[in-house]
């Protein structure tokens, strides 16, 4: 018998969600963030069935897994319809897409962004989706399974002098603001001293557990300019007036992402493989405008890119 999905991300609710405690959002303030962006709609999921040689590789008995979300607010990222209340996002519609193809059910968490990694260590979560770039100090700890190419990126207000950045000396003096628990944090805290070292002064990390209090803070002037993911960017910039994305600074595989030494990582890279033959891939990324984040074929835990 032929077994698909049975709790479809497009019916969860946030009663259904079976929300945690730690989550990095609540339902108001994403769905005014949704209700101020448009957000596509397009089903480009539900046509996907399971895939039988797909689905034996997963470990014996694996019938249902546990998923953690970060809800940010802003799309392609996982965020509300305009009902406050389902979930959507490039991320959703992948792993929906993979979870059909494996015949497995989901119980969906929502947790903060720099909650989930630690806590697939732990068991609490077989699964994290959400937009987890693969790094090496990463994968000292996680196994990825990678299914987008994505990375950093920054964008400010229109009226801002700042250009491209190429060094993060041009940010020296500013207020920078990004996510909480995020590879930008990351990425800025270990590269301050480039600043002193020069005789300057050290521009300041502004973080954020919500992608709309990274918006508000650049728009009210308290932050000169956001760091964030490439495709979060270009998408804020398109649909939020006064607002212009300034380059690409560092490509990063994205990836599901597993407690270190996953036997199920062989089954979702089949799954990602599978959708990118069957041509849903293709429609995941043309419904969330990124298509230019392709990739030609899923990886385990590949190296970091290097710029």
């Amino acid at each position: 018998m032929r077994t698909h999905l049975l709790i479809p991300f497009a019916a969860i609710t946030s009663a259904t969600l079976l929300l945690t405690a730690c989550g990095s959002g609540d339902t108001g303030t994403a769905s005014v963030a949704a209700k101020s962006v448009k957000v596509p709609t397009a089903d480009v999921v539900s046509a996907v069935r399971k895939d039988d040689a797909v689905a034996k590789l997963l470990p014996a008995g694996t019938t249902r897994l546990t998923v953690a979300v970060s809800v940010g607010g802003t799309p392609p990222g996982t965020t509300y319809l305009s009902d406050g209340k389902t979930l959507t996002g490039q991320d959703v519609d992948f792993t929906k897409a993979v979870a059909r193809v494996l015949g497995i059910r989901l119980k969906v968490e929502q947790a903060g962004f720099e909650a989930i990694l630690p806590a697939l260590d732990s068991g609490k979560y077989d699964v994290g989706a959400s937009n987890f770039g693969v790094t090496d100090e990463r994968r000292k700890t996680i196994d990825f399974v990678t299914y987008i190419n994505d990375g950093q990126g920054f964008a400010t207000r229109e009226d801002s002098r700042l250009g491209k950045i190429t060094d993060l000396k041009q940010l020296c003096g500013l207020n920078v603001a990004t996510g909480a628990g995020t590879t930008f944090e990351a990425t800025l805290e270990e590269n301050k001293h480039v600043c002193t070292d020069a005789g300057k002064k050290a521009y300041q990390v502004q973080t954020y557990a919500e992608q709309s209090a990274i918006w508000s803070s650049l728009q009210q002037g308290r932050s000169d300019v956001v760091m964030s993911t490439i495709n979060g960017l270009r998408y804020a910039v398109a649909h939020q007036q006064g607002l212009k994305f300034l380059n690409e600074y560092h490509r990063l595989d994205v990836g599901f992402a597993f407690k270190k030494g996953t036997k199920l990582a062989p089954a979702f890279q089949a799954a990602v493989n599978k959708l990118l033959s069957d041509g849903t891939y293709d429609r995941i990324l043309k419904k969330w405008g990124t298509t230019g984040s392709a990739i030609k074929q899923s990886r385990i835990s590949p190296p970091e890119l290097k710029n």
